[in-house]
């Protein structure tokens, strides 16, 4: 009796261990042990859940982490959408998915169904992320802009453009007087000094005359 139920013992182990690696034992521990993702309340109303966006439609390649300035954010996405339309509610679904990281998790932690608008979605994502705003720039910046040794006057003036564009200002003396500031001593400075353009399209037009000489 002793040698049969320790006949039966083996004969049980081998049909387990049989069974543990079965194609078909190990799919359904798969299946077991399988955790569907987490579903979210979305915090859209549902109209705009239901817009449906074509399979051919190229969404923005920009994204937001949580950690960049929420109005060049929004610059950006604004700039690529114009070139490709979408509704209201499109453009609520694609901003959605520039979202990642800590921007993400803000967002699924809003109500569900409280976003109605692109407008509502804006005006919520720029209050959220206000501290990350960059500071307007002031005329006075302008005489932080400073050519690099080894930095060519093409470089130097287009990067001094730039900032006069994001200054906005129109103030011809001063932009003038900042860019002779920043300037490295050379041929081109000492030219600026003995006869000093007006406007910095004057400045620009001698660049180029000097450059190609």
């Amino acid at each position: 009796m002793q040698a049969r139920n320790e006949e039966l013992c083996r004969a049980n182990k081998e049909l387990h261990r049989r069974l543990r690696n079965h194609p078909g034992s190990r799919e359904a521990d798969d299946r077991e042990c399988f955790t569907p993702p987490r579903e979210f309340p979305m915090p859209f109303l549902q109209s705009i859940m239901e817009a449906v966006i074509p399979h051919t439609f190229v969404g923005p390649k920009v994204t937001f982490t949580g950690m960049e300035d929420p109005e060049a954010h929004l610059t950006a996405f604004y700039t690529q959408m114009m070139l490709v339309g979408g509704s209201d509610a499109v453009r609520c679904k694609l901003f959605m998915s520039t979202l990642t990281g800590m921007a993400m998790d803000w967002f699924i932690s809003l109500p569900d169904g409280h976003i109605t608008s692109f407008a509502q979605l804006s005006q919520l994502f720029q209050e959220q992320y206000i501290a990350n705003r960059a500071l307007p720039l002031v005329l006075y910046d302008l005489f932080d802009v400073k050519q690099y040794q080894g930095e060519t006057l093409k470089e130097y003036i287009n990067r001094f453009g730039a900032q006069v564009v994001k200054v906005g200002t129109t103030e011809e003396p001063m932009i003038v007087y900042a860019f002779r500031k920043g300037m490295c001593p050379g041929p081109f400075f000492e030219s600026i000094i003995r006869n000093c353009p007006r406007t910095f399209a004057e400045i620009r037009r001698r660049t180029v005359e000097h450059i190609a000489t």
